[in-house]
């Protein structure tokens, strides 16, 4: 079993913002909403604010935070974009368009892919801290209904139980 985080609210997109006051106010909560599931390990993005956003669960159970990057957010660009909306819908019609220096969506599920069959083949109850837009590109891969507008629904922070049932996967959103 997998829970699958988007981490909670932040001051910004680069990889060393910390979550804003409320966010840590979620991320106190989300540890008490983890705490029934009996998770033994956990994955993050390397972000800071990944890492914030599990730190009170982690601290509580003892469990030690395993930071992997491949489920670090999308790099959608290494330039300055006119419009960021506009851009990141694009790569959600079109899964091998990048923007000047960035990742393809085919290119970022397909890492995202890889660490969630890693962790899925551990055979642990895992919770995995991650971000909305790579979020919103495995979910898709995995089955579940995950267009463009309904990426932009996501919230911080957003938890998905991912249940492997056989060869299906089955995908439940607990909080949001």
């Amino acid at each position: 079993m997998i829970y699958w985080i988007r981490h909670c609210a932040t001051t910004g997109q680069a990889p060393e913002a910390p979550l804003t006051s409320t966010g840590h106010a979620q991320a106190q909560h989300l540890a008490d909403v983890l705490a029934p599931f009996g998770i033994t390990r956990i994955v993050s993005s390397p972000y800071r604010r990944a890492l914030q956003s599990i730190e009170p669960f982690a601290a509580r159970t003892g469990i030690t935070v395993e930071p992997d990057g491949r489920i670090r957010e999308r790099l959608l660009s290494t330039e300055p974009l006119a419009d960021v909306r506009l851009t990141l819908k694009h790569t959600f019609d079109d899964a091998d368009f990048a923007a000047p220096g960035g990742e393809t969506s085919r290119e970022a599920t397909a890492r995202a892919s890889a660490a969630f069959s890693d962790i899925m083949s551990a055979g642990s109850t895992t919770a995995v801290v991650s971000h909305g837009n790579l979020t919103s590109l495995l979910l898709r891969r995995l089955g579940w209904p995950m267009d463009f507008d309904a990426s932009l629904r996501l919230t911080n922070p957003d938890l998905f139980r991912i249940d492997p049932i056989d060869a299906t996967v089955t995908i439940t959103r607990l909080w949001h």
